[in-house]
């Protein structure tokens, strides 16, 4: 008698593989080029540079992804997992990129050794596995939902509020003029409700797809509305190599490389909280062994962003939402979403016409896919004891109020040592070190009472997947 095969480990047939792969890639494609784009401006790089530093950044993209999903010894963790830049990292290689003695060179130093770090801490941040309870992770994974929306209503306004521009060599934030306009919202709720459409009434595949034909629609309106442009799909080369340090051989500073360290720390803690929300969403059991793998290959991809002119690297959790939408649980779709994006990198006109796609289409289905996670942190609580234990509600309850600072208050803690900042951006750290920590407080650690309880409520937890 044959062992069942997992969803997780399902191999689809090679069209629908293509199909939801591509749906991953539209996903995550402007989360991905975002930070290549902002560095390559405040380091003033000629504009082939930039557009070198996105080809490449696709590609590490790719490629760290198949070390996630397809996994190897003791590296991935084998779920529908897509790993990008992580936004964490921003502001320290900001400060990086405009010190003469740092640079780009020192930037890349940074990256490889935090890499490093992370391949070396794996095994002891796994250890606090048992410090995330359902009413832990649950109040972690509704924040990690929450503070993505304000993504996905970003996308539908068409961008951010405020742009960053270089100006005489000062950089500054300048209002966005097609911030909220009319014709981008309709666009935006257009493609809503071209999704909500599907899966209301779709069945099957075309279930499964309703994110990309959603998107897909949009594009139509986009380019019919004369939003949507090809001017750099027609200008874009068709092929492009990415060479390992084409800017030159890394250089490795002691306070960079501290700086960068601090952020592996909390990128790890971000990914454990998305590792868990996978797990949830695709019933697989998360151990500390998987949760090993998983932040190790999230150090093995930072340091292929160092060596392949890019930056460190985490699971994107936009991806996380479209698997909950779509239900599709195979990891070999986002294999497969690696592979294009490696082929993005390198076809420059490919990923040019991806790169098209205006944030407003984007935005609609945000809002699907990242209230779908909020959703999937309130399922499970919804199996947590709060009727004989009251402590429980004060743990959901400030814990997911510190997570909202970052996201309500964004300059609230700024007076506060600049060292500290990175730690206290993140609202999904701020959320998990004030949930562990209360819980400790009210209902402690490793009691025979506190495992039994947890069990029996990922168990009904997992009856809704």
């Amino acid at each position: 008698m044959s062992t069942p095969i997992h969803p997780v480990d399902e191999i689809l047939p090679t069209p629908r593989l293509l199909v939801l792969g591509l749906q991953h890639v539209l996903v995550m494609y402007a989360g991905a080029v975002a930070v290549p784009l902002i560095i390559g401006r405040v380091l003033k790089l000629s504009p082939e540079d930039v557009a070198f530093l996105i080809s490449a950044d696709l590609f590490a993209c790719g490629l760290a992804t198949l070390v996630q999903c397809i996994g190897f010894p003791g590296v991935g963790i084998r779920l529908p997992v897509m790993m990008g830049v992580t936004f964490a990292s921003l502001g320290p290689m900001l400060s990086m990129a405009t010190s003469p003695d740092i640079g780009l060179l020192g930037i890349y130093g940074s990256v490889i050794a935090a890499g490093i770090f992370g391949i070396v801490a794996a095994p002891f941040i796994s250890r606090l596995l048992p410090l995330f309870p359902p009413v832990v992770t649950g109040s972690i994974i509704l924040v990690i939902g929450i503070s993505l929306m304000r993504v996905g209503i970003n996308w539908a306004g068409g961008g951010l509020p405020t742009v960053t521009r270089v100006v005489d060599g000062v950089q500054g934030a300048f209002p966005n003029p097609a911030y909220g306009q009319l014709q981008g919202l309709g666009i935006a709720l257009f493609v809503l409700l071209v999704i909500l459409g599907l899966i209301r009434w779709g069945t099957g595949f075309i279930a499964n797809v309703s994110v990309l034909l959603g998107i897909i629609a949009g594009a139509i309106l986009a380019s019919a509305l004369g939003v949507m442009h090809f001017e750099k799909v027609a200008a874009a080369s068709w092929g492009a190599l990415v060479i390992p340090f084409r800017f030159g051989v890394p250089e490795f500073h002691l306070v960079p490389i501290v700086t960068m360290g601090i952020v592996m720390v909390v990128v790890m803690i971000e990914s454990l909280g998305m590792f868990l929300a996978l797990g949830e969403i695709t019933g697989k059991t998360i151990d500390r062994d998987a949760l090993t793998r998983g932040l190790r290959a999230d150090g093995v991809g930072t340091v292929i962003g160092g060596v392949f002119n890019t930056f460190p690297y985490t699971s994107f959790s936009q991806n996380v939402g479209l698997v909950s939408v779509t239900g599709v649980r195979s990891r070999w779709v986002t294999v497969t979403g690696g592979c294009i994006m490696m082929l993005l990198g390198l076809l420059p006109k490919m990923s040019a016409l991806v790169e098209a796609v205006p944030q407003v289409v984007l935005g609609g289905a945000g809002l699907v896919m990242f209230g779908m996670v909020a959703a999937t942190g309130a399922r499970i609580l919804t199996a947590v004891n709060f009727k004989t234990n009251g402590f429980n509600l004060f743990i959901v309850a400030v814990s997911v109020g510190f997570g909202m600072i970052p996201l309500a208050a964004p300059t609230l803690l700024h007076n506060l040592p600049h060292d500290l900042q990175p730690l206290l951006e993140s609202g999904i750290l701020l959320c998990a070190v004030v949930a562990v920590l209360l819980n400790a407080f009210f209902n402690g650690l490793g009691s025979k009472e506190s495992a039994q309880a947890d069990a029996a409520a990922v168990a009904a937890s997992a009856q809704h997947v």
